[in-house]
């Protein structure tokens, strides 16, 4: 299968469908961690629209989304036309010429402005002790299915102290998800 991982600078979305065999490039405007040749630094949609994929997982910034942050818009603190062009991005990564699509994100506007999540998953769902809830919206893909739940309900992300790459940590994708939309997506 030919998969394109958009907005990912990780690498663990596409490791782990490498990892089952696919053929899948990731794209982002930061250079990727791994220093992987998978990786294409740049805008996602140049690859959409010069090759075939047959799906997508997408992490669109969270930024001006997240419900979290909406409060910086709200109090006049940040340019609202910034969140409507994140939105506009997300509609683009929906419409994207691609059979299957998943847009993952945490709690966003996304659910009031474009439509609810298909499923909120957390990280204690697939062998992480820790809660995060993050949202797919879904086109022709199953939810996904709880690998191991395990005990331990840490807020380590939410705790995170303040810092430069404070977003660069809060953003990874936990290995158990990605592994398991890699296993249950992978062969749909």
């Amino acid at each position: 299968m030919k998969v394109l991982i958009a907005c990912e600078y990780s690498g663990r979305m596409r490791r782990a469908f490498a990892e089952l065999g696919h053929e899948v490039m990731s794209a982002d405007f930061e250079p990727a961690e791994d220093n992987s040749p998978y990786h294409y630094q740049g805008d996602c949609f140049d690859l959409i629209n010069s090759r075939h994929f047959d799906l997508m997982v997408a992490h669109p910034p969270c930024t001006y989304l997240c419900v979290s942050g909406m409060h910086w818009t709200t109090r006049g603190l940040r340019d609202p036309q910034l969140t409507e062009d994140a939105l506009a991005f997300v509609r683009r990564l929906m419409d994207a010429p691609i059979e299957k699509i998943a847009i993952e994100n945490p709690v966003s506007i996304i659910s009031t402005r474009i439509r609810k999540p298909d499923q909120i998953v957390q990280p204690w769902m697939f062998g992480h002790g820790e809660t995060k809830a993050t949202c797919f919206w879904l086109k022709n893909l199953p939810a996904l299915i709880p690998t191991e739940i395990v005990d331990g309900r840490d807020n380590r992300v939410y705790r995170m102290p303040p810092g430069k790459l404070r977003w660069k940590e809060r953003s990874r994708t936990y290995e158990g998800i990605a592994r398991a939309c890699a296993e249950q997506w992978g062969g749909v």
